[in-house]
């Protein structure tokens, strides 16, 4: 197995558990403010909505970015 397939795999794999920790901390920050604040619910889940997937967006470029580097 070449090395740069294994570097690749683990930059992806940190990606991916930095954004699932990401995702958490947003997901349940939001859901207490929904708690404290009912009536700001649809605000609240349209900001988290967008924070999210500006997180998952992080991974994907770190998945493209070491398939780049492992395919050129």
């Amino acid at each position: 197995m070449d090395l740069n397939g294994l570097a690749a795999a683990f930059a992806v794999g940190i990606a991916a558990f930095g954004s699932a920790i990401g995702n958490g901390m947003v997901i349940s920050k939001a859901l207490e403010s929904m708690a404290r604040q009912p009536e700001m619910e649809s605000k609240i889940r349209t900001t988290m909505f967008i924070g999210v997937g500006l997180i998952e967006a992080i991974p994907i470029m770190a998945a493209v970015i070491a398939f780049m580097l492992l395919f050129s």
